[in-house]
């Protein structure tokens, strides 16, 4: 897209982040979408309730979850759990990629040999698959250009062609990939156990500028907490009051990125008890101030 301000790259992201909220559904688990920038964009923070695979095509483009950055360049891919804050931004000209973001039952409980495709999304950002070497980068940035392609042009049996592209993609980062010994137990789940979870997260977004209790997620389950906590942790890598907290500084840096309320505001609209603990909470997670965070990134977009 030459010519776009990175200005309206930003906003371009945010309608399509939007729709692939409303979008997805039960007649149709996964969206496809193909992107280009021309340049550079300001870091856009997103979360939405379908799992995401992309792949870049060319260029370079940084990804951060859950506080870990990875800057990822031609035929690296990176994984994205449901309800899971990220962020991006392109750093190089002439960026391009592919993202697919689908609903759990797309691949229902296939198998990556000996592991459920799920394992890969359920231990932490950090220790997920990447690309291994040379010849796998090659085999993925082919199976990006596919899945764009397919994507385009819809031709008869094209969800088939999506699915059966993003498998080979998912065994393809599981053959470089040896399950961390220390989540071994914690990784090998199915998509029957995020469905149970599933009302916890869905409780979470859709009323995340508040304190939502474990108790209260485990309710809304029918689950008792302690069972509720361990399915959990076991799911998603990542305990509930963890993903809480991360989802509520998530949505604290897109309103520091789209609104001019002062951090105090924000820190109430959100639940923090005040603007001290955002500042604790908001260092941890992004490694500077909400103050230092809003006057570099949103400066960038104007």
């Amino acid at each position: 897209m030459p010519g776009k301000k990175a200005g309206q790259e930003y906003l371009d992201w945010v309608v399509n982040a939007r729709r692939y909220e409303y979008q997805l559904s039960g007649e149709r688990p996964v969206l496809v979408e193909s992107f280009a920038h021309a340049g550079p964009t300001p870091l856009e923070i997103d979360i939405h309730r379908g799992i995401e695979v992309g792949v870049n095509l060319a260029g370079r483009v940084e990804r951060q979850f859950q506080g870990v950055t990875m800057e990822l360049g031609p035929g690296d891919a990176w994984l994205c759990s449901v309800w899971e804050p990220h962020g991006w931004r392109v750093v190089s000209k002439r960026n391009q990629s592919v993202v697919v973001i689908f609903l759990p039952e797309f691949l229902g409980d296939e198998m990556l040999g000996d592991l459920p495709w799920l394992s890969l999304f359920a231990v932490s950002p950090e220790l997920r698959p990447r690309t291994a070497h040379r010849a796998a980068r090659r085999r993925i940035l082919n199976i990006g250009r596919e899945l764009r392609e397919e994507a385009m042009t819809q031709q008869p049996g094209w969800e088939i062609a999506i699915r059966h592209n993003l498998l080979l993609l998912l065994l393809t980062l599981r053959r470089g990939w040896e399950l961390p010994a220390v989540e071994e137990r914690l990784g090998r789940q199915r998509t029957s156990d995020l469905s149970r979870i599933m009302p916890a997260l869905e409780l979470l977004h859709g009323e995340h500028v508040s304190r939502i209790t474990v108790a209260r997620a485990a309710e809304a389950c029918a689950l008792s907490k302690s069972h509720f906590n361990t399915l959990f942790r076991q799911t998603m890598g990542v305990s509930f009051a963890k993903l809480c907290l991360r989802t509520r500084a998530a949505f604290v840096a897109h309103q520091l990125l789209t609104t001019d309320l002062p951090v105090k505001v924000i820190a109430e609209e959100v639940g923090f008890v005040d603007s001290s603990h955002l500042h604790r909470a908001f260092m941890k997670r992004y490694g500077m101030s909400p103050v230092n965070y809003r006057k570099r990134f949103k400066e960038s977009s104007t």
